[in-house]
């Protein structure tokens, strides 16, 4: 890694040199929107990088609620984690087949619970069979361990808070969907749900983190942000659909040395599926001079 790539993102090569490492724990957290059309078990029964586990995103959440795979209790993640064999302490190293899609929230998530060297693997598993990298079929084996958690609940953002933060503008907020679904002029691809962003917000679409599943470099990521409006001396929250996405700008931000920000963890899907929250259309608004 050099001085101008982030430290929280880990090359093919450190990882393959790292492989089997009794502190080591590798986890393919791929996840796919339908219209992606891939199978993220499928995948991982056909071929992953050696001793990775499966996470399963939308397993490891909260299921008292009917919104997509929202962040679990600590105790329940602390359970789902230890019986993986991944404690706190471990070197984790998260990846999904695109490269940086569905990883940086699963990155976020072990952070956010208390886990301290939590790392994402550029280019993801695409890359990594593109070069020829080993892969293996058997389902790895770890003896059950105990995560103890360390959870951050101010990391995390509910629907009342984001109320106040919309109404109030205390922290700037990050939308990581797509150019189209945040003006309105494409529809969201959940049904029932409106169309538009949040009043303030600014359009940051997940995609323009990453060239070829690889993560941009601390000075493209420090531009892309910025023209984008965002002001990194100030508090940032970020958001997306479902609250995937929304941590790679997390990852971003976090790589360029800016801490003072938190994710809503029910982003669009439930922000945009209420009749009682503002929603504004178009482009973002002109910042002021």
């Amino acid at each position: 890694m050099t001085e101008n790539k982030s430290r929280f993102v880990v090359s093919a090569d450190w990882l393959q040199a790292e492989l089997g490492k009794p502190d080591l724990r590798v986890l393919d957290a791929s996840f796919y929107l339908p219209a992606q059309k891939r199978d993220a078990d499928a995948e991982y029964a056909a071929g992953h990088i050696p001793g990775a586990i499966r996470l399963d995103q939308d397993k490891i959440a909260d299921h008292s609620t009917s919104l997509p795979h929202m962040i679990p209790s600590p105790d329940y993640f602390a359970t789902e984690a230890g019986r993986l064999g991944i404690s706190e302490n471990d070197r984790i190293v998260v990846y999904d087949g695109i490269g940086l899609f569905a990883s940086p929230r699963v990155w976020w998530l072990f952070r956010v619970m208390g886990a301290k060297n939590v790392f994402v693997l550029d280019g993801g598993l695409d890359g990594w069979k593109a070069e020829g990298r080993p892969l293996e079929t058997a389902v790895p084996g770890h003896a059950p361990t105990t995560f103890t958690p360390n959870f951050d609940a101010s990391r995390v953002v509910r629907l009342d808070a984001m109320r106040d933060i919309v109404s109030s503008g205390a922290m700037q907020i990050a939308d990581a969907r797509s150019a189209g679904r945040f003006a309105a002029t494409e529809p969201e691809p959940r049904a029932g749900m409106r169309s538009g962003h949040m009043p303030g917000a600014r359009s940051l679409p997940s995609g323009v983190f990453a060239s070829q599943g690889r993560f941009k470099s601390l000075p493209e990521l420090r531009q892309t942000i910025e023209e984008a409006g965002i002001d990194l001396s100030k508090p940032v929250v970020t958001s997306c659909g479902s609250g995937i996405t929304a941590a790679i700008i997390t990852l971003a931000l976090e790589s360029l040395g800016h801490h003072d920000n938190k994710l809503y963890d029910g982003s669009w899907s439930e922000w945009g599926s209420r009749e009682d929250t503002p929603v504004v259309t178009g482009p973002p608004t002109p910042l002021k001079a």
